[in-house]
């Protein structure tokens, strides 16, 4: 069976790609078509490269294609394929644009080791950069790709990117206090509850400062300004420099939007303003992004970091998963509904399973929470007024159901969940029959969508029973959950403040 689908980029309000759809976007160029070899440059052969217009070029018309081979369920003896492929296409001028969002994103850098800010269309070569990896790597994890050169590149170099959630609706950063300060941690270079500043060439341009993720932005030991030394100091382009290098930002508006907020809630306090940097932007009054503006860690800062500060409140306006009133009340559900209807507590859990390798759960879990949404808007689109546009959408979220169940359901998906066996067989079955006509993949995706939210039910149980005790116990997010009340889950320590529950936008 083949399932196709045209795949356009989703822009938001401010004119940028959808994160998700420009990041696989970015890995489909580099896996599909895009011939990464040696170069030369400056006499000096650099492997794993491109050339500008090979990416313009083969950004025309891009095609990926997953094939899943499964016994029929009816029938063991026979083999059922399950081919999707995705299609993207594109002008000229739009696929040099989103060649330089590449560079931006800090997804691509030139291979002659300078500082380049335009994607210049002839002669240049351009490297992955270990941000731009790491995302490939994402990519292929998911998608169980394993050619020879994508996983030569990977074991290159990769980085400890901080992953950053969004609003689904709008594609917004999630940007609510608890948040921010998690991101700080990060930023300042924490892993346990000292703080460990990066003492470097705080000035420099050096494009390998942040390579491995975990390094804190880079700070001068002791800068004078106006006659009087302090200590620990960075600057705004520094501070640009690590939120876009190591989280996933994709805009330059956004290490901004961050960082101002690292400002208005206290935890850096400016030293020394760019007055010419804000003549030509009159609202940067809290943050500059340029070398030219120095800050250091607040107080308050400093408390945060060594677990004493007190953590805000969560946000009112983003979206969080519905409460699974399916599943039986216990403490470990509940603790996971409050896990996952906080932002701040989203990430450092999705933390915590990368290191335990099990992200997989997680990551389901929000794809088919995200998935229902769509295809029920899809399907009502279609039943009103069925259209060739309204089925073509319809088709689309059937290719995304076979892109979730092929890497997360199918047998040896490259993220297979442990989920019940008839649960399992019931999926096979309804996925390997073919489609027909327009409304029999209308009642099909009906069923689909039953069948993905028994299996996330299945592994919302598991995650709260195995995955949150786990969360709780580590050392290190300690400092951060006493602020959170779990009904005094933490041994021997008695909740501190508790957060708001989150509602869905």
């Amino acid at each position: 069976m083949h399932q196709t689908s045209s795949r356009l980029l989703r822009m938001t309000d401010d004119d940028r790609p959808f994160t998700k759809d420009f990041k696989d976007l970015f890995s489909t160029l580099v896996v599909s078509l895009l011939p990464l070899s040696a170069h030369r440059v400056r006499l000096t052969k650099v492997e794993h490269t491109f050339l500008s217009e090979d990416a313009i070029n083969n950004l025309g018309s891009l095609k990926f294609s997953q094939s899943n081979r499964m016994p029929d369920p009816k029938d063991p003896t026979r083999i059922v394929t399950t081919t999707t492929t995705t299609t993207f296409s594109m002008a000229r001028d739009m696929a040099r644009a989103i060649c330089q969002r590449f560079l931006d994103a800090r997804f691509i850098e030139s291979a002659d080791g300078r500082l380049q800010q335009v994607y210049s269309p002839k002669g240049s070569v351009w490297q992955l950069t270990p941000k731009g990896i790491t995302i490939l790597d994402r990519f292929c994890a998911r998608n169980g790709i394993q050619q020879k050169h994508v996983q030569e590149l990977v074991g290159n170099s990769a980085t400890q990117l901080v992953i950053l959630e969004r609003n689904t609706s709008t594609d917004k950063l999630v940007t609510d206090r608890g948040t921010i300060e998690v991101i700080f941690r990060r930023f300042v270079g924490t892993q346990g509850f000292n703080i460990k500043p990066n003492i470097s060439s705080a000035d420099s341009d050096s494009l390998n400062e942040y390579r491995d993720g975990v390094t804190g932005v880079k700070m001068a030991s002791e800068r004078k300004v106006n006659g009087k030394i302090f200590k620990d100091t960075f600057t705004g382009k520094a501070a640009c420099d690590w939120l876009m290098d190591c989280c996933t930002t994709v805009d330059r508006r956004e290490p901004i939007e961050v960082a101002t907020l690292f400002v208005a809630y206290d935890l850096i306090e400016t030293i020394v303003q760019d007055r010419a940097y804000m003549a030509q932007n009159p609202s940067a009054t809290q943050f500059q992004p340029t070398k030219h503006a120095i800050y250091q860690l607040s107080t308050k800062g400093k408390e945060v970091i060594n677990g004493s500060g007190s953590r805000g409140r969560s946000s009112d306006s983003e979206a969080v998963p519905q409460t699974r009133n399916v599943i039986a009340r216990d403490s470990n559900t509940q603790r996971l509904d409050k896990i996952l209807s906080d932002p701040a507590l989203r990430l450092l859990f999705r933390e915590n399973l990368r290191e335990t390798h099990c992200e997989e759960n997680l990551s389901f879990y929000v794809d088919v929470e995200e998935f229902v949404e769509a295809c029920r808007y899809a399907v009502r689109a279609a039943q009103k007024n069925p259209s060739s546009s309204a089925m073509d959408g319809v088709k689309e979220i059937m290719a995304q159901a076979y892109g979730i169940y092929n890497a997360f359901l199918a047998p040896g998906s490259p993220c297979e969940l442990n989920i019940d066996h008839q649960l399992r067989n019931n999926l096979a079955m309804r996925m390997t029959k073919a489609v027909g006509q327009d409304s029999a993949m209308i009642d099909t995706l009906k069923e689909v969508t039953t069948l993905f939210e028994e299996a996330q039910n299945a592994v919302f149980k598991l995650m709260a029973s195995d995955s949150v005790p786990k969360f709780l116990r580590s050392p290190k997010y300690e400092s951060t959950l006493r602020h959170y009340d779990f009904d005094s889950i933490l041994p021997g320590r008695a909740p501190e403040r508790s957060l708001s529950r989150s509602n869905r936008s």
